[in-house]
């Protein structure tokens, strides 16, 4: 438990002079993190002697803790200073008195620290608990849990063959992270009752790792999309897009940005122009703006699709470049 307090005491110093030796005058309570205790004034001598301040704990926490308590008397004078005079670190025991037997001389208190009849001490007290550091979250794990699911197949109820390669996977995990596969597989349509299905137009590798990070939510690293990860990154995004996994789309579109270049600039833009990718379709477009990357993009198979695709896009692109080629 940590917590903080802090106490005004304006002692009647009158009240001290009959006191007698071990009686005390007591503050109103102070409380801090959980602890309610109150500052004595303690009468321990006679003439010039000692006048003790201590406090006394009437509740304390289930365990221990560490705390700093700080009285500061406040000098004589129109407008009064606390002075440090005494601090202790020390633990918190149950039902213990904490403070100091021989805090300061009643002759000290009466010619610099009394004005007015009054003594005042400004009284603070900060606890923090033995392990102040918050034991560390474990950092999350269904990702692997549910990864670990889909390796082995266990309760799988559902198949799906791509390109001759079947891979199992379980009807709830994946209608609820597509609502595609909500659709397909608990609605009306014919694959709701059908034990395996067959995918087409989609690349098994690419099925592969779609199903990989609908499980887990994680993207795998470059070397692990294969030789060309343009390409795997392309058929991941019409995946993507045609099951309506936003994120994944979003992953495989920034990703394909960072791919751009002379060989792969017409086919990014073929699918950026296909499934709505407005920023990598606007890298694509500043990428054929430079002349220069034009001029050997345009003798690459990828923009021979584009022309036949798109003829209006390519158009565009003339005219990109030769605004671009005009501009001062």
């Amino acid at each position: 438990m940590f917590g903080s307090g802090f106490l005004e005491f304006k002692l009647d110093y009158s009240e001290t002079a009959n006191l007698a030796i071990g009686q005390h005058v007591s503050s109103e309570s102070l409380d801090a993190g959980g602890i309610d205790g109150r500052l004595h004034a303690i009468r321990v001598g006679t003439g010039s002697s000692t006048m003790a301040s201590c406090l006394h704990l009437s509740q304390v926490p289930l365990s221990e803790c560490q705390g700093l308590l700080r009285c500061l008397p406040a000098t004589q004078g129109r407008h009064a200073i606390y002075v440090p005079i005494k601090e202790v670190l020390n633990v918190y025991q149950p039902t213990m008195s904490w403070g100091w037997s021989r805090f300061v001389k009643r002759s000290c208190l009466e010619s610099t620290y009394l004005t007015n009849g009054l003594v005042r001490f400004m009284c603070g007290v900060i606890v923090v608990p033995d392990n102040p550091m918050p034991t560390p979250m474990p950092p999350p794990d269904i990702g692997t849990h549910l990864g670990r699911l889909l390796d082995s197949a266990v309760g799988s109820d559902v198949s799906f063959i791509a390109d001759g390669q079947q891979f199992p996977a379980h009807r709830a995990v994946l209608a609820a992270r597509s609502p595609v596969f909500e659709a397909e597989l608990f609605g009306s349509m014919a694959d709701a009752t059908m034990p395996c299905i067959t995918v087409h137009d989609i690349e098994p590798a690419a099925f592969k790792v779609m199903l990989r990070f609908m499980y887990t939510d994680s993207f795998p690293a470059d070397e692990e999309l294969g030789d060309s990860s343009s390409d795997m990154l392309q058929h991941l995004l019409a995946a993507a897009d045609r099951f309506a996994l936003d994120r994944l789309k979003l992953i495989c579109s920034l990703k394909l940005i960072e791919n751009v270049s002379v060989d792969t600039v017409a086919s990014i833009l073929v699918y950026a122009e296909t499934y709505n990718c407005p920023k990598l379709k606007n890298k694509c477009l500043d990428f054929f703006a430079v002349e220069k990357n034009f001029k050997e993009a345009a003798f690459t198979d990828g923009f021979v699709l584009l022309l036949q695709k798109f003829p209006s896009l390519a158009a565009e692109l003339r005219k990109r470049v030769v605004s671009s080629s005009v501009q001062p």
